[in-house]
């Protein structure tokens, strides 16, 4: 044979002795490639390979057999490496002889049969004839081991039946302690008991012995009789005579007793009857026991004694026994279809189920109960769950309350479950959003939820019994010992093609579950036909975030109720689909609440102004969405097993809107605000702050908001959003994970940019064109022309007149809103230099008083107004300035001088007194004699210098103008070109500025 690999080589066995079937570990070198190249495992000689299993090339396990010799090597042939060797060897030991009485962990072959029936011995076991003691001294086992009395008495044994008996073996094994005269004791008793059995044969043939004889001779007698007579009678032989003489005796008793005889014959056959009733009473009393146990459910009786009949009596030939097991089996049929009516009979418990399915197992009812119960109960709760359906919908169309409270939308109550939410740092300031809704409407849970509510917790308290059951199936457990071993391959048969059948039963409940769940809670876009299963009306609204949050809780609770029983999750993914959904619409819903109540919060608005120029609206805007958000946190999170609710595009697209819509409703809001009528406004809830600075008698004195005032606090309130409310919420959008948070922003920012943009357009035309349009009429009052005019003593009453309305501007923006002062002066002051520098060059030409009165009145308004100038103010005054002819000489530009008591306002004097010649009544440089025209100087230095319009760092209303402004000022005057007046000389440069720096 060809080897392609080494012989194999056993080096080690485990355990190294044993007796027969003693299981064994063989270690070794080159054992085989596997089982097919394994052919052959001897060990002592006897063949193992039958038990044999191959583990790897060095190791095998295998049971040893029984083996001639007791002592052998371990044999390993493969087809790879042929016969190989050992280099181990295996002892094998004789197993102790097992008495009737002994335990033992095998089978015990023994020449014995017992009837299990009547429990009576037929005959009597071998073991039995050897005697248990037969020295008659009691027994004490030796501590010498086994192995040590094999080695010194080879081929013996210490059974005392053995033909191979050795008397020492057995006296070391059951009498070491045992002392020389007990041993003598012994022997007596031995023989007593040999010398008993011959001595009692004897003893009965002595007893007996007369009568032998006494029959021998009575024998002999009669037959020597007997041929005498036969000799000398010619009648015939004696034995004839004999003959009729018995018969005619026979005959004669038969007169004699018939009577007797016949009542005997009666009397035993009587008896015989009463002994078979009485012997056999239990089969014959069966079909009443039967009847009367099914009566009291006493089934384990009933089926106790049915198996102990079928087994006496279920193959007997007799008629009468026949007769009476019918009767028995007629009453089990019936008893059958009990059980089974009983079993598929619902509701049941779990552990009447098991009962009923054991006892028809027992009683070998045909067809499959058990399975008979799983569709039973299968068919049972799709009918509860329909059932409920139907109950639910007859309530909600026959009370009208209950259906008024699911079709209204502001009938919608809160979860009694859900949390109050809490309130975050950042919104301390203001009132909070409170509902007019009692606590008694509040907590009245809608028939949907009920609906929900009640259909989970049905499925809660069928389907984990309907569960067991399987489970209870699949094991065999249901049935009872005696059929599990009957029918356990073909319940492993039936077990592989229900699996697929039950599978099917259990996604049938799920999506019977989520179909009536999903009808009673989504949109009818998301429901079938838009119509609630059941009801037969059309679903007229939602329900709010917070109920559907509340039943998404319920379906997470029963999610993990049915995980826990180890159903598999691809039976259960329905319901986290179903999940999924709701958490989407309960965030759409949660979203499309929160713009209800947004576009409600108009109404909220009080006017209250506080330091900063806010009123309570923007941080109940904040705290609104916040609190919605905080609302859908145990929405939005992830469970074990569950997807994002932004991971569909769709949901993600929605939400976006949702949250944009929020943000433009808001600002709708506002702009609704903005052009309330006055008899919309809420004076009741108006207060003073005070921080705030109340100049002019405003907004708080009155009682009543003007249209430029509720812009203001509008617009006020629409920086305060773009700089922290806007920026907050997109924080908290981020912290709850939503999508397009940049786009939210975006839009949103554009939209509020866009409404303070037209908002602050709306009040500078309210504040800036009545000052625009007195300019002209003020300009020209009294007839004045530029070409015919007296020398310049002054600025005039118009120019008094736009600043002061520039200062109530000031000091109406001032009282609501500091931070909207530089804004609003910038443009008031870019709308009155652009029309200045209009109505100048409208001017067709000035005469020398005129060009000097015009620049005075410019550059005096320029100066005034430095701190809110910006480069189109400062280029519509270089353009007023340049439509001026300019100074012809030095010395009329000196006639412009700042005047150090003016503060910060630069006032040219062009001739006139200064304020101590203005207290003496003198003049500074000019002798005309009328009086000094200070009444301006020292209206608008005290406008300036006023306390009430003293801000935070005691600036004025108008504010200083910095260095910076006045270098500019200096710098356009000089830069201003020279034109000639009629008779002028051509050669008149400018030599200095009309102003001066200002004094600080």
């Amino acid at each position: 044979m060809s080897r392609f690999r080494p012989p194999p080589l056993v080096t080690g066995i485990s355990p190294n002795e044993g007796i027969p079937w003693t299981k064994v570990t063989i270690r070794g070198e080159n054992l085989g490639t596997g089982t097919p190249d394994l052919i052959g495992l001897t060990i002592c000689g006897h063949n193992c390979l039958l038990t044999a299993e191959w583990m790897s090339a060095s190791k095998i396990v295998c049971r040893v057999g029984q083996a001639k010799n007791d002592k052998g090597d371990i044999i390993v042939t493969t087809k790879s490496g042929g016969r190989g060797t050992s280099t181990v060897s295996f002892k094998l030991l004789k197993p102790e002889k097992i008495g009737v009485l002994d335990q033992s962990a095998v089978w015990v072959d023994e020449m014995n049969y017992y009837d299990m029936r009547t429990d009576r011995n037929k005959g009597i076991p071998p073991l039995s004839l050897r005697p248990a003691n037969p020295l008659g001294i009691e027994i004490e086992k030796g501590q010498f081991p086994q192995k040590d009395l094999e080695v010194l008495f080879p081929g013996m044994s210490a059974d005392f039946t053995s033909e191979n008996l050795s008397a020492a073996w057995y006296l070391i094994e059951n009498h070491s302690n045992t002392s020389f005269e007990q041993l003598k004791m012994a022997v007596a008793h031995l023989k007593r008991q040999a010398n008993k059995k011959s001595e009692g044969s004897l003893a009965y043939v002595k007893g007996g012995l007369s009568t032998f004889f006494e029959a021998q001779d009575a024998l002999s007698a009669i037959h020597q009789k007997l041929e005498a007579d036969g000799t000398e009678k010619v009648e015939g032989s004696m034995t004839q005579k004999l003959e009729n003489v018995l018969n005619r005796a026979s005959n004669t008793a038969d007169t004699l007793f018939q009577e007797v005889l016949g009542r005997k014959d009666k009397a035993d056959s009587t008896r015989n009857a009463l002994t078979v009733l009485q012997r056999f009473k239990f089969l014959f009393n069966l079909p009443l026991n039967i009847e009367r146990n099914i009566q009291k459910g006493d089934y384990d009786v009933v089926i106790n004694d049915y198996e102990k009949a079928k087994s006496l009596f279920g193959k007997t030939e007799v008629q009468v026994f026949k007769k009476y097991y019918a009767e028995v089996e007629t009453r089990i049929e019936a008893l059958r279809e009990l059980l089974l009516d009983k079993l598929l009979e619902t509701p049941s418990t779990l552990h009447d189920q098991k009962r009923y399915i054991r006892y028809l197992s027992d009683l070998r009812a045909p067809g499959d109960p058990a399975w008979q119960c799983i569709g039973a109960q299968h068919r049972w709760i799709l009918q509860l769950m329909h059932d409920c359906r139907e109950g639910c919908a007859r309530d909600l169309t026959g009370t009208s309350g209950l259906h008024s409270a699911v079709s209204d939308p502001d009938s919608d109550a809160r979860p009694p479950a859900l949390g109050h939410l809490g309130h975050t740092a950042s919104l301390k300031r203001g009132s909070g959003f409170q509902s007019g809704r009692g606590d008694a409407w509040r907590y009245k849970t809608p028939q949907r939820v009920a609906f929900v509510e009640k259909l989970t917790k049905l499925v809660l308290s069928q389907l984990p019994n309907f569960w067991k059951l399987w489970i209870s199936y699949v094991n065999g457990s249901l049935f009872s010992e005696t059929a599990e071993k009957s029918g356990h391959i073909e319940r492993s048969k039936n077990v592989r093609q229900r699996q697929s059948d039950f599978k099917k039963m259990i996604q049938e409940v799920m999506h019977c579950l989520v179909k009536l769940i999903r009808g009673a809670l989504l949109p009818p876009s998301a429901a079938e036909g838009g119509v609630r299963p059941g009801t037969g009306r059309e679903v007229k609204a939602e329900l709010s975030g917070q109920w559907l949050a509340h039943v998404i809780q319920t379906l997470r609770l029963t999610y993990e109720s049915l995980t826990a029983l180890e159903i598999p999750s691809d039976l259960l993914q329905t319901i986290q689909d179903l999940v999924l959904d709701l958490r989407g619409r309960c965030v759409a819903a949660t979203l499309q609440h929160t713009a209800e109540e947004i576009k409600r919060l108009a109404e909220k608005e009080d006017w209250v102004v506080d330091s900063e120029g806010l009123t309570s609206l923007p941080c109940q805007f904040e705290r609104r969405v916040v609190q919605s958000l905080q609302s859908l946190r145990g929405v939005l999170e992830c469970r074990p097993g569950e997807a994002s609710v932004f991971q569909q595009p769709k949901t993600q697209e929605e939400v976006c809107q949702l949250s944009i819509n929020i943000m433009q409703i808001f600002i709708c809001c506002l702009e609704q605000l903005s052009t309330k009528p006055d008899a919309d406004v809420d004076t009741a809830h108006l207060s003073v702050d005070v921080a705030s600075p109340d100049l002019f008698g405003s907004i708080h004195q009155e009682l009543s908001l003007t249209p430029e005032q509720r812009l203001l606090i509008v617009l006020s309130n629409c920086c305060y959003l773009e700089r922290h409310t806007f920026r907050n919420i997109a924080e908290h959008f981020e912290k709850h994970n939503f999508q397009g948070i940049e786009k939210i922003t975006q839009v949103s920012m554009a939209s509020l940019k866009d409404l303070d943009q037209r908002l602050f357009e709306n009040y500078i035309e309210l504040k800036a064109d009545p000052i625009v349009g007195s300019l002209e009429p003020g300009i020209y009052a009294g007839y004045f022309d530029w070409k015919d005019c007296l020398p310049p003593t002054g600025v005039r009453n118009y120019l008094k007149e736009a600043l002061v309305s520039i200062i109530a501007v000031h000091a109406e923006v001032f009282a609501v809103c500091k931070g909207l002062v530089p804004r609003v002066l910038s443009r008031v002051v870019e709308a009155v230099s652009e029309e200045l520098s209009r109505l100048m060059q409208c001017v067709s030409s000035f005469s020398r008083n005129g060009a000097l009165q015009a620049r005075l009145e410019i550059c005096a308004l320029r100066d005034i107004l430095a701190a809110h100038l910006t480069p189109e103010s400062r280029s519509s005054f270089k353009q007023a300035l340049e439509a001026l002819p300019q100074l012809s000489s030095g010395a009329e530009r000196t006639k412009f001088r700042p005047d150090e008591n003016l503060g910060p306002a630069r006032v040219v004097r062009a001739g006139l007194p200064s304020p101590a010649a203005a207290e003496t009544g003198g003049l500074a440089s000019s002798p005309a004699s009328r009086p000094p025209p200070w009444p301006i100087v020292c209206t608008v230095s005290a406008l300036l210098t006023d306390p009430r319009a003293q801000g935070t760092h005691g600036a004025g209303l108008l504010g200083r103008p910095s260095r910076g402004d006045v270098a500019r000022a200096r710098e356009e005057d000089a830069a201003l070109p020279a034109p000639r007046w009629p008779g002028d000389s051509p050669a008149l440069p400018p030599t200095s500025s009309l102003t001066d720096s200002m004094v600080h």
